[in-house]
């Protein structure tokens, strides 16, 4: 099937393709704006379906420009939808339509308790203007399916870390843990400033993993289907996360505690009962000493490209 992809050029959308192609898709970069409609139109036509990626990601950039975080990832994923529900209606053919959204969604609030694994019929309680987008991101997926009739296959990822490289590409934000994490080891930081005790534990995935569910969601968003998956695989406290970086690099950290965030939630993890029996999911590659030790080699390969003489 051939898969129009935003986002095709970021850290998870260059995964995606290679792992559409190696699935047996045909992946399209789309180059353009998100919120172009007219592009975005002609790009879809003769296309099976949107893999849609493309998002401000960064919380800080979000809380400092909220109004083009909400822009981009909920109107760029109306103006999407719009396309795909166009094109179905010209062909009289659904189309497939995949986005990938965040566990941020659920915000500090879970089901099942402290620790428990979060469902995805925990109650959505976003905090921050980037969850607050995606959750918005979420209802268009929801209000275009029922405006397409069911004529339209619809599939939502609840990422929640992901983490390592895939491809020669590793992970460029610089305000995630295990980047942060291995800059400390690499000296091109002093420390790394820890909020709290460090054992609060969040669920890892490494990039390939994610990119995998990306594409068995695609493979099972039939006409009428609309399913929301989470993506997790490995919990990990921050301390883990140190450690398992000493040893992976061989290097020291230092760690800096500093006061913790009182509403910080001390455990959220991942239930992916979903992904697993639905999709047939299985995650490969989420060891967490594998997505610190690819994360690290894509650091150190990136750092004597910047070096060179």
């Amino acid at each position: 099937m051939i898969a129009l992809v935003t986002g095709a050029r970021g850290y998870l959308g260059g995964a995606v393709v290679t792992a559409l192609r190696e699935a047996g898709h045909e992946p399209v970069a789309y180059a353009g704006d998100v919120l172009d409609a007219g592009a975005l139109a002609a790009a879809v036509t003769g296309a099976d379906g949107v893999v849609h990626l493309a998002a401000l990601s960064r919380v800080r950039e979000a809380a400092a420009d909220p109004e083009r975080c909400r822009r981009v990832n909920a109107d760029g994923t109306r103006t999407a939808l719009a396309a795909a529900v166009a094109e179905t209606r010209r062909r009289r053919d659904p189309l497939r339509f995949v986005l990938s959204s965040t566990a941020a969604v659920y915000g500090a609030a879970t089901s099942t308790g402290p620790g428990g694994p979060i469902p995805e019929t925990a109650p959505d309680a976003p905090l921050g203007p980037y969850a607050v987008s995606k959750a918005e991101a979420e209802s268009c997926v929801d209000e275009a399916w029922l405006e397409a009739g069911g004529a339209l296959g619809a599939a939502v990822l609840r990422i929640f870390n992901i983490a390592g490289a895939a491809g020669g590409r590793g992970d460029r934000d610089g305000t995630r843990l295990v980047p942060r994490v291995l800059r400390v080891a690499a000296g091109l930081e002093e420390h790394l400033e820890v909020y709290g005790d460090g054992t609060a534990v969040r669920d890892y995935v490494h990039v390939a993993d994610a990119a995998r569910a990306v594409v068995l969601a695609f493979g099972q968003a039939g006409p009428g289907t609309r399913r929301r998956f989470n993506v997790g695989a490995t919990p990990a406290s921050v301390l883990d996360v140190v450690a398992t970086a000493e040893r992976v690099t061989g290097r020291p950290v230092a760690v800096v505690h500093r006061p913790g965030n009182a509403g910080e939630a001390p455990d959220l993890r991942a239930d992916t009962t979903a992904a697993r029996e639905v999709l047939g999911w299985r995650p490969r590659w989420s060891e967490l000493d594998r997505m610190v030790r690819d994360q690290w080699e894509y650091e150190q390969g990136a750092w004597r490209v910047a070096h060179r003489p």
